[in-house]
């Protein structure tokens, strides 16, 4: 007599399938936290950026800030310095030129030393009055000091034909300076000059052995007052 078999289908047990639901569910938690602090470590990774950049452009700014005021300090004292060394040339400069205008100088600048005061010879009516500087025609004739021109022509300027072309100064001191021999004169009567002041060109006019450049120191604007011009010269500190 056979048996009837029932087979019944198997059951899983229920706690792993209890274990599964808690185990998924800790998955879903897991996930939906894990999400929030993803979120939440986002957001505060955002607002410390925020705060670090706001800091870094504030120093940034503050460092320009501070190097432009700097820059605009040390171009306020450059200027002042500019200005001072402005100020100091400009009192050096007239310093200078009232040194200048104060001083004597030789009425040449390159020159040869020829006949000398008092030398006797044919060549002169009585001693040589002046002393000789041997230039070329056309060398600059300069005034020897600041003054007044009171002569100024041919024939000596009135001094008598020997001269040629001459002029004569008038200083402040008393002393008259007298030029000699020119090819041209460029002063008239009455003018004021400086010292260093061109006054005319050297040549070889009147009673002149040669281009030269006669020069005499008076006491008066005429002939006949001269005295040594070269002991003058160094007397004024001026060495020929």
């Amino acid at each position: 007599m056979s048996k009837r078999v029932t087979f019944q289908p198997s059951r899983r047990p229920s706690m792993p399938r209890v274990s599964g639901a808690v185990v998924a569910a800790g998955l879903g938690v897991s996930m939906v936290f894990g999400a929030g602090a993803a979120f939440a470590s986002g957001t505060t990774g955002t607002a410390g950026t925020a705060a670090l950049a706001g800091s870094v452009t504030a120093d940034s700014v503050a460092q320009q800030a501070n190097a432009q005021s700097k820059a605009a300090a040390a171009a306020k004292k450059a200027s002042a310095d500019t200005a001072e060394k402005k100020k100091a040339d400009a009192k050096k400069k007239a310093d200078a030129a009232k040194k200048k205008a104060a001083s004597w100088e030789a009425p040449v600048e390159k020159y040869v030393l020829s006949a000398t005061y008092g030398t006797g010879g044919s060549r002169w009516a009585h001693k040589h009055s002046g002393q000789d500087f041997a230039v070329p025609i056309g060398t600059k004739v300069e005034a020897a000091h600041s003054g007044t021109v009171v002569k100024a022509g041919p024939n000596g300027g009135g001094d008598g034909p020997a001269y040629g072309n001459a002029i004569v100064i008038k200083h402040s001191n008393g002393k008259y300076s007298q030029y000699a021999h020119l090819s041209k004169i460029q002063v008239k009567i009455g003018d004021h000059v400086k010292t260093g002041e061109r006054i005319g060109l050297s040549g070889n006019t009147g009673n002149s052995s040669g281009p030269h450049l006669h020069f005499e120191i008076r006491t008066t604007p005429n002939y006949g007052s001269a005295i040594n011009p070269v002991s003058f010269l160094n007397s004024v500190h001026v060495s020929i």
